[in-house]
């Protein structure tokens, strides 16, 4: 398939993605409460001519899911995108900064689904000429958990939609995330782990509450909550191979309602984030062990809930050919493969269990314009042109992806 006409209506229309990644910017949502964004999103895909799928995913149903079938057979790949954001207060003075306080577009998911919005734009006005099928998913709630009103599980939006089917029958997948650390102009993947299993964590200590001058009466939940902070952290850092990455850190903690009583209940989350399941699950037990002790020794009792993670490994045929869909969407040598992982999460890995597939990194970094500001910082900001970049790799990998599966 020749892509260099949708590169060219790519082109024409930039200042349309700009428009459009701002628009999201502006309004941000959180988690699976994305009813705007989705409308939005399902709203141009009609406009576009795919098929579109409304409240997709049997725990939440939020996603969106676009289906562009082409004008010769072939099997189905899936593109994804993320549309939620983060609890942050946006600290940019722009024209297009965040209309809802303490919402923020801060890791570029505004980004994300304007990229595949433009690739669908694309690839919809060449459909006769696409061998086989483009899946294109819109998925919540890829910053968190929440618990099913199913099941009670805490589940990321990824996984709602794999659980729903959504990647059932794909022959590859791919998915983007920009990358400060790259400069605008560049793509690159990871060779083999690209991100760790990012695990979230809850303890619940549950107490007796009474005066501070009769302690002896009282069950104090806000001690147990302190002794686990510590003693999990150093259990961890003395269970695991220093020659393996793993970080845990706490991120709140939460104990008592007034200065002169005992704490009834205290609360604390955190994260690990880990690459070998063996790993993963020896952290799970460390946490668990440490609260049963924490509780028995001061007279209380406990919860342990977990959304666990999966490490995200890219596929050596996906990585073979995001190298050469980067050269032709970002020119020459502009295409890097990457050694060292990062132990940031992504729940697109439940994706990759269903097909072989990549994520790839995006450059936005650009210091002469002064965008310097990592991922989830209220100053997050991007360099525009990385839309276009992204769009068209979309559009490589999708035509690239099918023309080998036909090809045998």
């Amino acid at each position: 398939m020749d892509t260099s006409p949708i590169y060219t209506l790519l082109e024409e229309r930039e200042q349309e993605w700009k428009l459009l990644r701002r628009a999201f910017h502006r309004q941000p949502e959180l988690m699976y409460d994305v009813d705007r964004t989705s409308e939005r999103v399902a709203e141009l895909l009609e406009q576009y001519g795919l098929e579109v799928q409304r409240n997709v995913g049997k725990h939440f149903g939020k996603g969106v899911i676009g289906i562009l079938r082409g004008g010769l057979p072939g099997k189905t790949v899936l593109l994804r995108a993320d549309m939620d954001a983060l609890p942050i207060y946006e600290q940019n003075e722009v024209d297009y900064r965040s209309t809802i306080d303490g919402v923020m577009h801060a890791c570029g998911h505004d980004a994300h689904m304007t990229m595949l919005l433009a690739a669908a734009y694309g690839l919809s006005r060449q459909r006769e000429q696409l061998a086989g099928t483009v899946r294109f998913i819109f998925q919540p709630a890829e910053e968190g958990a929440a618990e099913s009103p199913l099941d009670g599980r805490l589940l990321s939006g990824g996984r709602d939609l794999v659980e729903s089917g959504a990647a059932d029958g794909v022959s590859a997948a791919f998915a983007f995330h920009v990358w400060p650390e790259l400069p605008a102009g560049q793509v690159a993947v990871h060779r083999h782990y690209a991100m760790a299993a990012s695990t979230h964590f809850r303890v619940s200590f549950r107490g007796r509450s009474g005066h501070h001058g009769a302690q002896h009466l009282a069950a104090d939940a806000l001690l147990m909550t302190a002794h686990f902070v510590t003693e999990s952290r150093a259990a961890v850092a003395s269970a695991v191979n220093p020659f393996e990455p793993v970080a845990f850190a706490f991120g709140r903690l939460q104990a008592g309602t007034v200065i002169n009583a005992i704490a009834e209940a205290g609360e604390v989350e955190g994260t690990y984030r880990a690459f070998e399941p063996h790993t993963v699950e020896r952290i799970r037990g460390i946490i668990e062990n440490c609260a049963v002790a924490c509780a028995e020794r001061f007279g209380g009792e406990y919860e342990v809930r977990f959304r666990m993670g999966k490490a995200l490994i890219n596929h050596p045929k996906a990585v073979e050919l995001v190298q050469h869909a980067g050269n032709k969407a970002a020119g020459k040598d502009r295409s890097r493969v990457l050694d060292t992982p990062s132990l940031a999460g992504e729940d697109f890995s439940y994706y990759l269990d269903y097909a072989p597939g990549a994520m790839v990194l995006i450059g936005i970094g650009n210091q002469e314009k002064g965008i310097i500001h990592p991922l989830h910082h209220p100053r997050f900001e991007l360099d525009e042109s990385a839309l276009v970049l992204g769009a068209k790799l979309f559009v490589q990998l999708a035509a690239d992806s099918l023309a080998a599966e036909r090809n045998g």
